[in-house]
C-alpha cells in the first residue's frame, strides 16, 4: 500500500508507438499522462515542493503560488492537497480552461490573467510574463511561497534522477535519441543528462514550433502556436545548450495531424505537446542522423482531455 498520493508520482510505463509509426527505427514514450495530476509536470512539482519544505522556504500550512499554463498548476494542486498547503494559480486567460477546473476541484484558487498579445489557445511569452508577475505579487501579498518554476532547478534534477533512469531501465539499455518540447526545459535537460551519462552518443533534440525557434538561434517570427505550455519565445534561465544536439521544427498542421493519428491508431488521446514530440521523433528518425534501426525516446506529456 502506498502512503499517499505523492507515491503515485513517477514510474509511468514506457510504451512503443509501433502502430502510429512503422519505421525506420522505433519510437518509445513515457506515458506521463497517467500521473495523478495528469502530466509530466507532477515530477517537478513534487520535487520543488518537497525541497522547499526540507530547507524551510515552505513551512506547514503556508500558501503556495505559481503561474501555470495548466499542467504545472494541476500538478501543484495535487501535491499541495496531499501536503496541506493552500494553492493559488495564475493562468493566462488564453490557456485551456480544463486544467483550471481540475485545480479548482482540488481546492485551488485560480486567477485568470488577461492576454497581452496572444489569442485563445495561443499563449505568447508576454502572456506568460503577465501571469508570472501576477503570481509573484500574490505571493508577496499573501505571504506565500512563490514556486517560480522557470528558476527552480529541482525540476531538472527530478527528471535526471527519475524519468531518465526509468527509460533506461524499462527499455533495457540505452536509446539512440531523445526528443522533447521545451517550456521550462526541465524535462528535456534532466532526461538528456541521464541518457547522455549512460551513452554519450545519444542524440538529444529539442522541439520548437515553426517560427518560434530561439533555441536554434533564430528570430521569433511567429509568437503564436498551438503547442500550449512550451516554446514561449525565450531561452529558459537554466538552459544548457550543450545538451541539445539539434532543434527540430514542427508546424501547427503537423501537430494536429499527429494528435489525431495517435488517437485513432494507438488509442492515445493526447495533448499538443505530446503530438509535437512524436512528430519531431519521426523527423529525427527520418533525418539520416541515426541508424535505420535506431530507437528514439520521448514523453507523452498529458492527456487531450486537458484541452
Amino acid at each position: 500500500m502506498l502512503a499517499s498520493t505523492l507515491d503515485l508520482i513517477g514510474r509511468t510505463p514506457l510504451v512503443a508507438l509501433d502502430r502510429a509509426y512503422d519505421g525506420p527505427g522505433r519510437i518509445v514514450a513515457k506515458a506521463e499522462f497517467l500521473q495523478p495530476g495528469g502530466s509530466v509536470k507532477d515530477r517537478a512539482a513534487k520535487a520543488i515542493i518537497l525541497a522547499a519544505r526540507r530547507d524551510g522556504r515552505l513551512t506547514p500550512g503556508m500558501p503556495v503560488v505559481e503561474m501555470t499554463s495548466g499542467n504545472m498548476g494541476a500538478a501543484l494542486a495535487v501535491v499541495c492537497a496531499a501536503l496541506g498547503h493552500p494553492f493559488i494559480a495564475t493562468m493566462s486567460a488564453g490557456n485551456s480552461p480544463a486544467p483550471a477546473r481540475m485545480m479548482e476541484g482540488l481546492g485551488a484558487r485560480v486567477v485568470l490573467i488577461p492576454q497581452v498579445d496572444g489569442t485563445p489557445g495561443q499563449v505568447t511569452g508576454a502572456d506568460v510574463a503577465a501571469a508570472a508577475d501576477a503570481a509573484a505579487q500574490i505571493a508577496r501579498d499573501d505571504s506565500g511561497y512563490y514556486v517560480d518554476q522557470f528558476n527552480a532547478s529541482e525540476g531538472i534534477v527530478a527528471h535526471e534522477t527519475t524519468t531518465g533512469p526509468e527509460i533506461l531501465e524499462q527499455f533495457g539499455g540505452t536509446v539512440d535519441g531523445w526528443v522533447a518540447a521545451v517550456g521550462t526545459g526541465c524535462t528535456f535537460m534532466g532526461v538528456a543528462r541521464a541518457l547522455k551519462a549512460a551513452n554519450p552518443a545519444t542524440l538529444c533534440a529539442a522541439v520548437e514550433p515553426e517560427g518560434n525557434e530561439p533555441l536554434a538561434g533564430k528570430m521569433i517570427v511567429k509568437a503564436r502556436h498551438i503547442v500550449q505550455g512550451t516554446s514561449y519565445g525565450l531561452i529558459p534561465p537554466h538552459w544548457d545548450a550543450g545538451l541539445m544536439d539539434v532543434s527540430l521544427t514542427v508546424t501547427d498542421a503537423e501537430v494536429e495531424h499527429w494528435r489525431r493519428r495517435l488517437a485513432i491508431m494507438e488509442g492515445l488521446y493526447v495533448g499538443y505537446s505530446t503530438a509535437a514530440n512524436v512528430c519531431a521523433a519521426t523527423k529525427l528518425l527520418g533525418s539520416g542522423r541515426l541508424n535505420t534501426d535506431a530507437t528514439v525516446a520521448t514523453v507523452l506529456c498529458d492527456s487531450g482531455l486537458k484541452y
